[in-house]
């Protein structure tokens, strides 16, 4: 085998692995809140999820397209292989870090920012800053935002509107409305996030010179994304499960539905419209905040809160300073 195909090899290796991790790390935003109300029992919810993160990458062609052709500017040649190799590394390795310590910390800004670190050591390699500030930046500040806002106005909504109802037949019928939201959340994820790694891989393929165009989406790429991303949800990440579904807020159905029907709107909205690579993490998690904030502000345990809030600040960095001292030690080998 040339060198650039085994370059180009290395490179998808790595960025399936990177999906696997995503799927197990971020399996909590679309199951945690239907797990911690009993709407779904874990498996089930797991393989909805598994078979939603499936689906929805097909749908993730516009966010694979920005992460492969917006965000960074390789050097020529195989050796800018071996940024790529490197900055998906950087992700995985804060994945993992995050995982052990059950923090619902944001896989795409891993990404990123590994992407942005290795980059910055390579040698003719530019960094789009305007478009970083732009696709990762800004929706980073807004998404939690959005999600907070919608989670407390829709959850304002259905107190008022099932004001005279009966609790006990309220939550039965909402944990029949969490399999809908759960679903429609599995589907958004995997528009997000699947297409990230197909955005990484079309990347390879382009550097290593196997196809002319670097923003097609050859059909296996789209299979193999969203096939590694379901294994990984269904392998579950129970370490941020119990954070997300049970350590921010006491949920009960109608919260749950709440938040994953805003979270699940977020995501589609940015996945089909604007085409930008938002948090799901982010999104779920602000809009439990939300959602817990009706109840009163201290239901929300804002200590656990203010740690995953911390995570989320430091992914970007933390990742692109792994995948830096990863370059220096992989660089030559490409």
């Amino acid at each position: 085998m040339s060198p650039e195909l085994i370059a180009v090899l290395a490179v998808i290796a790595v960025a399936l692995a990177f999906d696997y991790t995503n799927g197990f790390h971020d399996a909590a935003n679309a199951i945690a809140t239907s797990v911690s109300t009993r709407a779904l029992t874990p498996r089930i919810a797991l393989g909805l999820a598994a078979v939603g993160n499936f689906v929805g990458a097909h749908f993730g062609a516009g966010v694979a397209k920005t992460v492969g052709d917006g965000l960074v500017t390789l050097p020529t040649g195989v050796g800018s292989l071996g940024v790529v190799f490197a900055g998906v590394l950087g992700a995985i390795a804060w994945n993992l870090i995050t995982w052990y310590f059950g923090l619902p910390s944001s896989s795409s800004h891993a990404l990123f920012g590994g992407l942005v670190g290795a980059t910055l050591l390579s040698s003719g390699g530019v960094v789009q800053w305007v478009t970083i500030g732009e696709k990762v930046i800004l929706p980073m500040i807004l998404s939690p935002i959005v999600g907070l806002t919608l989670g407390y106005l829709l959850m304002l909504a259905i107190l008022w509107a099932f004001r005279k109802g009966q609790p006990g037949r309220l939550n039965r019928g909402f944990r029949w409305a969490q399999t809908a939201s759960a679903a429609a959340m599995s589907v958004g994820h995997g528009m997000q996030d699947a297409a990230k790694t197909m955005g990484i891989v079309v990347l390879a393929l382009y550097t290593g010179g196997f196809q002319d165009d670097k923003t097609h989406i050859p059909g296996w790429v789209f299979w193999t994304s969203a096939t590694m991303l379901a294994l990984g949800t269904y392998a579950g990440g129970w370490r941020i499960i119990r954070t997300l579904g049970r350590k921010i807020i006491d949920l009960g159905p109608p919260e749950g539905f709440a938040a994953e029907t805003v979270a699940s709107a977020v995501l589609y909205f940015n996945a089909l419209v604007l085409k930008a690579p938002i948090s799901t993490t982010h999104t779920i998690t602000s809009a439990i905040m939300g959602v817990g904030a009706t109840k009163r502000l201290s239901a929300v345990r804002w200590n656990v809160a203010g740690n995953i809030v911390l995570a989320w600040v430091i992914t970007f960095p933390a990742a692109a300073l792994i995948a830096c001292l990863t370059y220096l030690v992989v660089r030559p080998l490409f």
